[in-house]
């Protein structure tokens, strides 16, 4: 078994520059420290845009649950979905709205959701769409705790939410959607300047205490201590004004009903200066450092609490503010999702909920026609369905950060029951194929694409020759928004509804040997990604 010494030694010779050749050792066996849970590759969607992803009773969305099927096909386990978002602390209740939500667009407060809501009782039918999915619903604090009209809301709808998640599809409950930006949001503060942690715990704490007793009378059922609790606190990040550590020193987790600690994190803004698909999402290191710092808030979490829950994504995606055109919509977005994801659950991570709502740019699929985008699946799924056969079928599975010293590049191993079962590697070298990298206009003459080779010391075991299968990521470049694929699958809507179909002109069924001194070689061209199956 390699030292930890070894296992961060690289070996890396520059050959030239349409090549580059590495070796880095690999352990075959580790002790498992750092396993996921199922349901790892799971989603966030915004509670305003939920109808229009799950459909009803009557007019089920069946091509976002085919979508979620392909995932439980390759992981074992459908994704966990969480329903929530800034709209969730803008949804009032209206008992006699005969369709599901009424919302109303600010132009002045978002382009992207509505900020003034009323649901009916009809929006909880959404909940029944999706055979075998686990749902946590989101309850308004932004205007719950300070406005009666609000706290009407919690009384009226908990009754209907616990209802709606009965028969094992409850997954957690939420409360309040990034409380550390109340009063500072761009859509419109709901706290004064004087919010703090204390307050908000005292809220919380109120909030979920009648949520408690309310569940108590409705459905007593999801009140037993294996099934009632929260994710949470569910902060925008490490930087804003409230902070993770100091709620939960304040008492957050004082009822020990937080099961998940959950945060929020996006590695940059739509409209940040210097935003780049290479620089930013082709980038390991700038995805390192923002899920470093995520890190080392929950250490600090856990430094006050031994006891503390595991720690969650409940909400992240590549750019806030919904992403970017030509960014977050390219198939380097793909890639980024898959580097984002294996970097987090080598981190800890237990479980990560890619966020997306109607329209968003940074969105997995589109789930209906609207007259700004059509229904379709979008680059970004394919960085969810690369995660999960990256991390297989298998329990306990692990993920350990391969260091490379390029920052376009990243390279995982996977282990199953601390076997070595994969390793991913990821070329986030840009390579451009349209005018201005935005995937619209052709360039004239497609450029030349390079490629690096990667070659894996294994150790621990001797191998000899052995077969090991590759399966790709690929398209025409970095900036592709169509021609995706996975191991040769399409998962478009326009082919079978998001169902897989086997494309005639994609390779397939690449092998490579693992020679007698245990090393494997592959070659990854630039903006596409290799997994190898041991």
């Amino acid at each position: 078994m390699l030292s930890s010494n070894m296992k961060q030694a690289i070996f890396f010779t520059l050959l030239a520059s349409s090549l580059v050749t590495g070796q880095f050792p690999v352990d075959t066996f580790i002790t498992p420290a750092n396993e996921i849970f199922d349901g790892f590759v799971s989603f966030s969607i915004e509670f305003s845009s939920f109808p229009d992803f799950a459909g009803n009773n009557s007019h089920p969305n069946t091509f976002s649950d085919n979508l979620l099927e392909n995932i439980r096909h390759i992981s074992g386990t459908k994704p966990y979905i969480r329903v929530g978002g800034n709209t969730q602390d803008y949804a009032l209740y209206n008992a006699s709205l005969p369709y599901a939500l009424n919302g109303t667009f600010d132009p002045k407060r978002s382009l992207d959701y509505p900020t003034t809501i009323y649901i009916g009782p009809s929006y909880f039918e959404s909940y029944n769409t999706w055979k075998d999915v686990k749902f946590s619903h989101g309850f308004n604090l932004g205007l719950g705790a300070n406005t009666s009209a609000g706290w009407q809301t919690l009384l009226d709808t908990v009754p209907l939410a616990c209802k709606a998640l009965g028969g094992g599809k409850f997954y957690l409950w939420g409360y309040g959607n990034e409380p550390d930006l109340f009063s500072t949001a761009v859509q419109g503060p709901v706290r004064p300047p004087s919010w703090n942690e204390s307050t908000y715990v005292w809220q919380w704490k109120n909030g979920t205490r009648t949520i408690h007793a309310l569940l108590q009378q409705h459905c007593p059922d999801l009140v037993h201590e294996s099934r009632y609790g929260y994710m949470a606190p569910s902060h925008g990040g490490v930087g804003n004004r409230l902070k993770a550590h100091v709620s939960w020193a304040a008492g957050l987790n004082s009822d020990r009903n937080v099961k998940l600690f959950s945060t929020h994190n996006y590695i940059s803004g739509a409209a940040t200066p210097g935003v780049t698909l290479q620089g930013t999402l082709l980038n390991h290191t700038v995805t390192a450092r923002s899920v470093d710092a995520q890190a080392a808030e929950y250490a600090r979490i856990r430094s006050l609490d031994p006891a503390a829950p595991p720690a969650i994504f409940g909400e992240t995606n590549s750019l806030y503010n919904q992403g970017r055109p030509g960014l977050s919509n390219t198939f380097g977005a793909a890639l980024w999702v898959v580097d984002f994801n294996l970097y987090a659950a080598n981190k800890g991570f237990k479980r990560v909920h890619m966020h997306q709502g109607t329209n968003y740019r940074y969105a997995s699929w589109q789930p209906i026609d609207t007259n700004i985008t059509t229904a379709g699946t979008k680059p970004p799924y394919y960085g969810n369905i690369a995660t999960a056969a990256a991390l297989g079928k298998h329990d306990h599975v692990e993920v350990v950060n391969i260091p490379l010293t390029y920052h376009r590049e990243a390279a995982y191993a996977i282990y199953h029951s601390g076997i070595l079962s994969r390793i991913m590697v990821l070329n986030m070298r840009g390579h451009n194929t349209t005018v201005g990298g935005e995937g619209l206009v052709p360039l004239p003459g497609p450029p030349k694409r390079g490629s690096v080779e990667y070659v894996f010391q294994l150790g621990g075991v001797a191998f000899g020759k052995r077969v090991v299968r590759v399966q790709r990521l690929v398209a025409n470049g970095s900036d592709a928004i169509t021609g995706i694929s996975w191991d040769g699958w399409s998962y478009n809507y326009e082919l079978d509804q998001g169902r897989p179909v086997r494309l005639g002109n994609v390779t397939t069924g690449e092998e490579m040997e693992v020679d007698a001194q245990g090393r494997v070689k592959v070659r990854v061209e630039d903006s596409s990604a290799a997994l190898l199956v041991f």
